[in-house]
């Protein structure tokens, strides 16, 4: 059993963390993964108003009795921003103890809420000074994620062998990293570099619990590491996405210069529930990294932390015969 500083504070089984995905990390697949040995994140941002966020909390305790923890998302394209402060009153009214947060810009604001709930906080970034700061704030732990990464890839276009150890010189608290990791062999990488534990979006779509159609479950494990693409660049806020024809369509939007309204109607989370729902996976963007290239199966949560974690230490015993 492999234990870090991210087990022990976290109390997960295992140093992974299932990362926030919206319209995806709802209860029952947070529950399911967090109940595997994860420690899984609800996605806030897929309610309307922080009353539904609080059922979403109340439903995912009665599902799983393991820790899990809830995002408040500081990108404006995604949530409100002045509606922050009453999501994360609504996340602590229900004595989640671990609360995440994601965006270049650390939260300054609302950090004195979580340090008078008692709640541990994560900052979630994608560059080296955005780390620092977090960790400068008060931030338990980092978690950083390179360029492979599925979603949000920040501004600087750093691999994360790179990023990684940048990262871990930087700060003193526990690093959680990701970016392309798919595998034991991943994990054992991002550990090997001095990160604590590993955050894993896009393998885990590719799982029996999650809640997107068979059909796009399928697309991932026939992809190639290639099938990814850059987009919305041009408006500063870069995502790596699947490069089906809705990629596709908001690639040719943004070299024809198209206002900002027409990229965000091409990209729109609505769009992407109805390809998640209806299996037509033509219609909508969704977020995905170059780790795509290695999925090969779908299995159960269960089954993929099990089997991920005990490749991570064969892997890891291997190279401890190396001479």
């Amino acid at each position: 059993m492999i234990e870090t500083r991210v087990t022990e504070i976290l109390g997960c089984k295992y140093p992974i963390i299932v990362g926030t995905m919206a319209r995806i990390t709802n209860p029952e697949f947070v529950a399911a993964a967090s109940n595997a040995g994860a420690c899984a994140v609800l996605a806030s941002a897929n309610y309307r108003n922080p009353d539904e966020l609080r059922e979403a909390i109340k439903k995912t305790r009665s599902l799983t009795k393991e820790p899990f923890a809830v995002n408040i998302n500081l990108f404006p394209a995604l949530m409100p921003q002045d509606k922050l402060e009453d999501y994360v009153d609504a996340t602590i009214a229900e004595d989640v103890k671990i609360i995440e947060t994601s965006g270049h810009k650390a939260p300054e604001e609302l950090i004195p809420k979580f340090k008078n709930s008692g709640a541990l906080w994560i900052h979630k970034c994608a560059g080296v000074r955005y780390a620092k700061k977090g960790a400068s704030l008060g931030a338990d732990m980092i978690t950083v994620v390179g360029y492979e990464n599925g979603g949000a890839t920040g501004k600087l276009d750093i691999g994360t062998m790179v990023m990684t150890p940048s990262v871990v010189d930087a700060v003193d608290v526990p690093v959680i990293a990701g970016g392309g990791i798919a595998d034991g062999r991943g994990v054992a990488a991002i550990l090997a570099l001095g990160a604590e534990g590993v955050i894993m979006g896009t393998r885990m779509m590719a799982t029996q619990e999650c809640p997107i159609h068979e059909h796009l479950k399928q697309a991932f494990v026939d992809a190639a590491e290639t099938d990814t693409v850059l987009a919305l660049r041009s408006i500063g806020n870069t995502h790596r996405i699947w490069n089906n024809q809705a990629a596709q369509k908001v690639l040719e939007l943004e070299a024809e210069g198209a206002p900002l309204f027409k990229l965000v109607q091409a990209a729109a989370g609505e769009k992407a529930q109805k390809m998640y729902d209806e299996g037509d996976t033509s219609v909508g963007v969704v977020s995905c990294g170059q780790g795509v290239g290695i999925v090969r199966d779908i299995p159960t949560v269960k089954e993929l932390l099990d089997r991920i974690m005990k490749e991570t230490e064969e892997r890891i015993t291997q190279l401890s015969k190396l001479r």
